[in-house]
């Protein structure tokens, strides 16, 4: 098949963003991908729309599906790493790591992004122990704006600020990830855990589990808290400081027909059917959103809460329900949690991108204070003078960007405003 690029205007997957691009190419060979590469003024890497601002869009974009295929997997003679294409979504490759007998550490709240957005933007699960999805790469294959293919590996030069690249340095086309033997997990629901038990628990509760996350609607009390213990570590807990145990299964926004939500209930199952919250066959959370996430050390957690909830009358009339997570330190130059255990507070919001910005003003001067950092995939309003100081690396990273793209192709209008200055 020869690569054509044709005309293309499409949204994001919540359909909060147009992208702004005129041309979509489709090569379907690494030399056609290679090609294409070298001869685009400007270009991106489409993947699954699941971002929520600009991060992917550009003058043109190029799609990696049909030179993507879960077959590809291949799996390292020691069994410790694989290597995939890049452009699959993680549901994908836990079917093929399960014939392989295999498990990632962690995984998303959906399985329905693909590996190189998510490594890219440093998406993350949960768990104080686990690192983001970025922190399990090994390895790195990509195409710079010379057309040229670039390897590296962990423990090579450069290789903790290409990871964490939001596309500025070339196009992912194959991701070498850490593994190891599959496991089993078992999810339980509490509902309505105190304000005050969580202010002095917080450490213990988030601890609980393997992958700990709660949800709130900033009213009276937490909704819910959504433990995710391996079977083969401490047993499930049986309470939760006061909140009771949910009598069904739950949706983690409160109300929603929990049917697309991973089972729970205590029953134990496959590491890639529990980890996430959404099953791969259904529409994740609710489709019709809009999502924003701020990073803090987990030291600010408490904190952080408090601020949100003097901030809870004009948060809710748009909230739909907010996640809190936390995520363990790595060293990638560019990762919200480089350098510092972190804790998560994901919004996901109704669709009216104006009350929603409007909101971040105040939103953003209650946490920012406090060191936090901003998802890249997500809506948020800081510049990059305003995020540069928060990483220790920052400066290193537009160096590498210049290096490695001397002729600006993956520079876009996004970039330059939100991360290289």
């Amino acid at each position: 098949m020869t690569e054509l690029a044709v005309q293309w205007a499409g949204i994001n997957w919540a359909g909060n963003y147009r992208y702004g691009a005129t041309a979509l190419h489709r090569p379907a060979s690494l030399t056609e991908l290679q090609e294409v590469v070298a001869r685009t003024p400007q270009l991106h890497v489409l993947g699954s729309r699941h971002s929520f601002n600009g991060v992917a869009d550009s003058a043109e974009l190029v799609s990696l599906e049909d030179m993507t295929d879960a077959a590809s997997l291949v799996v390292s003679p020691d069994r410790r790493t694989v290597t995939v294409d890049a452009g699959l979504k993680y549901g994908e490759i836990t079917e093929a790591l399960h014939r392989e007998g295999l498990a990632l550490h962690n995984l998303a709240s959906l399985p329905h992004i693909s590996v190189a957005g998510a490594v890219a933007t440093a998406t993350h699960g949960s768990g104080v122990g686990n690192r983001n999805l970025a922190g399990a790469v090994a390895g790195l294959e990509l195409v710079t704006s010379d057309g040229e293919l670039v390897r590296v590996a962990r423990g090579d030069a450069d290789f903790a600020g290409m990871v964490v690249g939001m596309g500025a340095l070339g196009v992912l086309t194959r991701v070498t990830l850490d593994v190891e033997p599959e496991f089993s997990v078992a999810q339980r629901v509490f509902d309505h855990l105190p304000w005050d038990a969580l202010f002095e628990n917080f450490e213990e509760i988030v601890s609980s589990a393997y992958s700990v996350s709660l949800f709130t609607l900033f009213g009276g009390d937490v909704d819910m808290v959504w433990t995710k213990s391996r079977t083969d570590g401490p047993a499930v807990p049986e309470e939760m400081f006061g909140a009771r145990p949910a009598d069904g299964e739950r949706h983690p926004i409160p109300g929603i027909d929990p049917t697309p939500a991973t089972p729970q209930l205590g029953v134990a199952g496959l590491w890639s059917d529990r980890l996430p919250h959404f099953r791969m066959g259904f529409t994740p959370s609710n489709g019709d959103e809009i999502q924003t996430e701020y990073l803090l050390p987990r030291s600010q957690a408490v904190a952080g809460l408090q601020a949100l909830l003097r901030l809870g009358p004009a948060i809710r009339p748009l909230l739909q329900t907010c996640e809190i997570r936390t995520i363990a330190a790595d060293d990638l130059w560019m990762s919200t949690a480089q350098g510092q255990d972190s804790v998560a507070f994901h919004f996901t919001w109704v669709q009216d991108q104006p009350a929603v910005e409007h909101l971040l003003v105040d939103l953003e001067g209650a946490l920012l204070p406090l060191g936090a950092r901003p998802h890249w995939g997500k809506v948020f309003l800081a510049d990059a003078a305003t995020l540069a100081p928060r990483y220790d690396h920052h400066g290193d990273f537009v160096s590498l960007v210049q290096r490695m793209d001397p002729r600006g192709a993956f520079r876009t209008a996004w970039l330059e405003r939100n991360v290289l200055g």
